[in-house]
């Protein structure tokens, strides 16, 4: 872990409620930039940024759909890099929220992989042919997602049905809902009864 971590002071900033700097009501990178002097003389040494990457915001910007692009509301990427820019010159830090675990349904790799045709994205996320499944039966899943692709399928969510959990490919789900003892090791052998749903 980072040493500097040890004597941190966050401020957190949810980037669309706290400063708008061209008057479209909507906060923005150049309005945090504008605050880094008064949350420095606050004693703060590092920012925590609720995401800002490119979203549907349903669910205020935990939806992504794009990790490659800034939101357009906030700016644009070189505003964002000259907001940590900025951050560094004042010797803080900021750390920028990630949401690893789903993406929006907005999103190109999910469009993608909601294609009957396999291409690269055909498993990014965790797809079941079992309309059984409820969510109880696989923990960690909040819900699944049916008769929303042109696959006979459905995709399990994390939170909000915006929101397909993505599959990291750490194990295939066993007929009772149980995942294997050792999921590394079964991240790539095929279930025999055809269900292809993975753990993420």
């Amino acid at each position: 872990m980072a040493k500097w971590l040890d004597t941190a002071i966050f401020y957190e900033i949810y980037p669309q409620s706290f400063q708008d700097s061209n008057g479209d009501g909507i906060g923005d990178f150049q309005g945090i930039i504008r605050r880094l002097d008064y949350i420095c003389d606050l004693g703060c040494n590092a920012i925590w940024m609720n995401p800002c990457f490119e979203s549907s915001f349903h669910d205020a910007g935990y939806d992504v759909t794009d990790y490659y692009q800034a939101a357009p509301r906030y700016g644009t990427n070189e505003d964002l890099r000259q907001l940590f820019e900025e951050v560094h010159r004042r010797g803080m830090h900021i750390l920028l929220d990630l949401v690893p675990g789903h993406t929006s349904v907005e999103s190109a790799w999910f469009k993608a992989s909601c294609s009957l045709e396999e291409n690269e994205y055909s498993n990014r996320y965790i797809w079941t042919n079992d309309m059984m499944w409820s969510k109880e039966t696989i923990p960690g899943i909040n819900n699944w997602l049916y008769g929303i692709s042109d696959r006979a399928s459905a995709v399990a969510v994390n939170c909000f049905s915006t929101q397909p959990a993505l599959n990291y490919g750490f194990g295939t789900v066993r007929l009772h809902g149980s995942f294997p003892p050792n999921p590394r090791r079964h991240r790539k052998a095929p279930d025999p009864a055809g269900y292809h749903v993975l753990l993420a």
